[in-house]
């Protein structure tokens, strides 16, 4: 990975990231039509694991006897914030547009780094972000935006914050990415008699099996490779300030790839969200990590 993007510039590695995962969402939803979407993210998930196991297979080799079981419970913890994050945004996407859903979803991680700010600056950040929030959330008469589409946004965002907060102390007691691989592992597990429920004999379709690897390699695989590349040479709150670039991609993929067209309100309104992440970044010494798998 290091010699193959070696020429890659940094910044340019985590804007592909943030592409790569949008341009996974995007596939997926498009996804929904023919199978639910939990039963993607099943696929989505299982993808992700088994190429974090392989990666991570030497140091997992007596991992249950090195380990205690705070260590664990922490682990499996982590793996069920992340099958929740993943759940609930999927869920979102299938009821209100994608740039829609990852900007409320982005109060996840904005919700943690005010938190963790003793500046009276970050309360500007949060009254930002909730008039974003507000504007997106309303009843423009279209029908495209629901309650059900927020309330899962909303869960996403609760998910994402839990994610960050456990991938900290999970990355902590475990080496390398073997603590992810539990997690993913986990994750996995839980979501897979739902997955097998709502997909059914269509999860036996080459196509769709091949759609759903892709959706977990772009979504999962590739941006977290990126990422960790990325953070080799590049300062971490460098790192926190292009992430904070994810709604728009998010809006712009949505556009290209699944025809959604927001109005200027809802531009304006992914801008505000994305003006206050950046606000709240740029005052934390150790911004968040994405919570990409």
């Amino acid at each position: 990975m290091s010699t193959l993007f070696s020429r890659v510039p940094a910044p340019g590695l985590v804007l592909l990231g943030i592409f790569s995962v949008q341009l996974g969402a995007g596939i997926a939803k498009n996804l929904f039509d023919i199978i639910a979407p939990s039963a993607v993210v099943m696929l989505r998930l299982v993808t992700s694991a088994v190429v974090l196991v392989i990666i991570s297979r030497g140091l997992l080799r007596g991992v249950l006897s090195r380990h205690s079981r705070r260590d664990l419970a922490t682990a499996a913890a982590f793996g069920v914030t992340l099958v929740t994050m993943n759940f609930a945004i999927y869920e979102s996407f299938s009821r209100i547009p994608l740039g829609i859903a990852v900007t409320i979803e982005f109060l996840g991680p904005l919700g943690v780094a005010v938190a963790f700010s003793r500046r009276r600056l970050d309360f500007v950040w949060v009254a930002l972000a909730a008039i974003g929030v507000v504007l997106l959330a309303r009843d423009d008469g279209s029908g495209r935006v629901t309650v059900a589409g927020i309330g899962f946004a909303l869960v996403a965002a609760a998910a994402w914050a839990g994610y960050i907060l456990l991938s900290a102390a999970t990355g902590a007691r475990f080496a390398g990415s073997s603590g992810l691989a539990i997690a993913s592992v986990v994750g996995s597990a839980l979501i897979l008699p739902v997955g097998i429920s709502t997909g059914g004999s269509d999860l036996l379709r080459p196509e769709i099996l091949l759609l759903g690897v892709g959706i977990g390699l772009l979504s999962s695989v590739i941006p977290y490779s990126f990422e960790l590349e990325a953070l080799r040479r590049m300062p971490a709150q460098l790192f926190g300030v292009l992430m904070s670039l994810e709604p728009a991609a998010a809006a712009l993929v949505g556009l290209v790839v699944v025809g959604e067209i927001l109005d200027a309100v809802e531009w304006l309104a992914i801008g505000f969200v994305i003006v206050a992440s950046l606000g709240a970044t740029r005052s934390q010494k150790k911004p968040w990590e994405a919570p990409e798998v």
